[in-house]
């Protein structure tokens, strides 16, 4: 399993590294059309053949990877932060705030969070730049899924305030946010990375939803998402199976977080 685990986190490096490089591998921009060859199949020129405008492929999935790969991070830290600000401190606090975070915590978790998270990206103007559509996109995913992770740091900070080294620290004169900063955040790191590193693999698929229904990144700009949308027209598995790499590269990917996720100490 070991090895299993060290395989996955060598992947992720290496299409963190590919996507980083992807000015330098892809063989054109991810929005040049070569428009003598629409549609055309895997060749030399184009490794994974072009798409229906004449786009190469290989570079857009490059390009695409960049965006939902190294993007997915920040949504999950700011969701993090919120879930940190909103059950860490309730469960420090407790009493009647901990009651009323707990409570819009409940509500958030009682509606269904992707349907949520379409119908706010909906209202919102479709038609903006591409650069603006990954940072509206990434805002919402962190902004919208906290709630759960909130939970978890809420039970967490509850057990860390009734502990014998807080009340020992009480007794002591140590009061307020230095006793939060010093005795119980240090203490709730672990919780906190875990909640990080689960909320990636969630946000990089719901980056792809909203990509297919073609809520998420605008066009021209890539994203694995609208790349799965040209599965729409998807005729054949033996005839056109480069259109399956963008899948193939997600579920990888996804698959990979989930075994570095279940490593014991991740949960310690």
């Amino acid at each position: 399993m070991r090895y299993l685990r060290k395989s996955a986190w060598l992947f992720l490096v290496l299409v963190a590294l590919a996507s980083l490089g992807a000015g330098f591998w892809a063989p054109a921009d991810y929005a040049t059309q070569f428009r003598e060859a629409p549609n055309s199949p895997p060749s030399h020129q184009h490794l994974l053949g072009t798409d229906e405008v004449g786009r190469d492929r290989f570079s857009r999935v490059l390009y695409g990877t960049r965006v939902s790969l190294l993007m997915a991070p920040a949504a999950a830290l700011l969701s993090t932060l919120l879930a940190t600000l909103v059950g860490g401190v309730a469960g420090y606090l407790g009493g009647w705030w901990e009651r009323a975070a707990m409570a819009a915590t409940d509500l958030f978790l009682s509606m269904p969070w992707l349907f949520l998270l379409l119908a706010v990206r909906a209202m919102l103007p479709l038609n903006i730049a591409p650069i603006t559509s990954v940072a509206v996109t990434f805002l919402l995913l962190g902004l919208l899924g906290w709630a759960a992770s909130a939970r978890v740091l809420c039970a967490g900070a509850r057990g860390l305030r009734d502990s014998d080294f807080v009340l020992q620290a009480r007794a002591s004169g140590l009061r307020g946010l230095r006793l939060l900063a010093i005795h119980v955040m240090p203490n709730l790191k672990p919780v906190l990375l875990a909640q990080f590193w689960i909320s990636i693999p969630v946000f990089i698929i719901s980056e792809a939803n909203l990509g297919i229904l073609g809520l998420g990144v605008e066009e021209p700009l890539p994203s694995w998402g609208s790349l799965l949308r040209e599965l729409e027209s998807f005729t054949s598995f033996g005839f056109e199976a480069w259109k399956l790499v963008p899948l193939g590269l997600l579920i990888l990917v996804v698959s990979s977080f989930q075994i570095i996720l279940s490593r014991d100490e991740v949960y310690a």
